[in-house]
C-alpha cells in the first residue's frame, strides 16, 4: 500500500525506472546498488541508500531486486551480506531472469530462513519499465500473491500468475525471450533478402505487418532500431544470449529438443563476438546486412 517501506536491490537500466514508479506510487524505498552513482537520482527523491543488500533486508519486510545474471542473483541473495542475512525481510521478489534452476535453489535457501521467494521476471524492456507497461510473470504461494505481491507489481504493468512452483514464471520468461530472439533472427534474414531484391524496406515491413508474417521484430524492433540504423532498442546482446542459453539448458534437462533454438543461440554468439556484449541485440540484423551486402534502412 502507498506509504509502505520497500527494499530495492539493483538500480540498473531496468531497476531504476521500476524503483522510480514505486516512488511515484507513494511507496518509500530503501535501496542498494554496487555502483553508488546509480542510486543518486532516487536518493534525491528521498530514498534511503543502504550499504549492502543485507542492510536493505534488515530495513524492509518486502524486498525487490533486479539483477543481470543468475550468479549475481545467487550472490546477492545467499552470499555474504546478502538479502538472506537481513533480520526483517519476509518476502523477496526477484524481477530478474535467472532460469528455473537457480530460482529453485534460491527459494530453498531462503525457505530455511522463513523468507518467501517470489519469481517475477519481466518483459517489455526499458520503455515498458518507464511507462508501466511491462508484462510480469509470477510464481509464488497463492496467498502471498494475493495479499502481498500483486498490489505492488501492478505498479509496473500487467501481472500474470503462473502457479506456486518456484521457477515456473522463469520458464515462461525464457520461452518468451527465445521467441523474441528467434523472431529477430528470421526477420533479419527475410528483410535482407527483400532489400537485396530491390524492395523498399519500409514498404516490405508495412506489407509484413498486415500479413501473416508479422511478429514482435517487424512490428517494433525494426521500425524503432533497425530502419533508422540506431540499433538501440534497449536490450543488450549479452543478456539475450544469456536468456537463450538458459532456455536451451533447461529444455535439454527436461528432454525437450530445441533444434531451431540452438541456431538462435549460435547467431547471438556470433553477434556478441562481432559487436560486443554491450551491443544492442538488434545488432543481429547487422549480421544479416553484412552477409547479404545490404543495409536495411528506410
Amino acid at each position: 500500500m502507498a506509504g509502505e517501506l520497500l527494499g530495492f536491490v539493483g538500480i540498473g537500466r531496468m531497476g531504476g525506472p521500476m524503483a522510480e514508479r514505486l516512488l511515484d506510487a507513494g511507496y518509500q524505498l530503501c535501496i542498494y546498488d554496487k555502483q553508488p552513482a546509480a542510486t543518486a537520482a532516487l536518493a534525491a527523491r528521498g530514498a534511503r541508500v543502504a550499504a549492502s543488500p543485507g542492510e536493505v533486508a534488515s530495513t524492509a519486510e518486502i524486498v525487490l531486486m533486479s539483477l543481470p545474471t543468475p550468479d549475481v542473483v545467487k550472490a546477492v541473495t545467499l552470499g555474504e551480506n546478502g538479502v538472506a542475512h537481513g533480520n526483517r525481510v519476509r518476502t523477496l521478489i526477484d524481477l530478474s531472469t535467472t532460469g528455473p534452476g537457480v530460482a529453485g535453489l534460491v527459494a530453498q535457501g531462503l525457505g530455511d530462513r522463513a523468507v518467501t521467494w517470489v519469481d517475477a521476471p519481466v518483459s517489455g524492456g526499458i520503455a515498458g519499465a518507464k511507462g508501466g507497461t511491462l508484462a510480469l510473470m509470477v510464481s509464488c504461494p497463492r496467498e502471498t500473491f494475493d495479499s502481498t505481491v500483486e498490489p505492488i507489481l501492478k505498479t509496473f504493468g500487467k501481472v500474470f500468475y503462473t502457479g506456486d512452483k518456484p521457477g515456473l514464471a522463469q520458464t515462461a520468461k525464457l520461452v518468451n525471450n527465445l521467441l523474441a530472439a528467434a523472431a529477430l533472427v528470421i526477420s533479419s534474414e527475410g528483410m535482407a533478402m527483400g532489400v537485396k531484391a530491390g524492395l523498399d524496406p519500409k514498404i516490405l515491413l508495412d506489407i509484413i505487418n498486415v500479413s501473416s508474417g508479422r511478429n514482435s521484430a517487424t512490428q517494433d524492433k525494426f521500425p524503432r532500431s533497425v530502419l533508422p540504423g540506431s540499433f538501440d532498442f534497449g536490450f543488450a546482446t549479452a543478456l539475450s544470449y544469456k536468456d537463450v542459453r538458459l532456455c536451451l539448458d533447461e529444455a535439454e534437462a527436461m528432454g525437450v529438443p530445441m533444434i531451431m533454438g540452438a541456431v538462435v543461440r549460435q547467431i547471438l554468439a556470433l553477434t556478441q563476438a562481432k559487436y560486443g556484449p554491450d551491443s544492442d541485440f538488434t545488432s543481429i540484423a547487422r549480421l544479416s546486412e553484412e552477409w547479404a551486402g545490404v543495409e536495411i534502412r528506410g
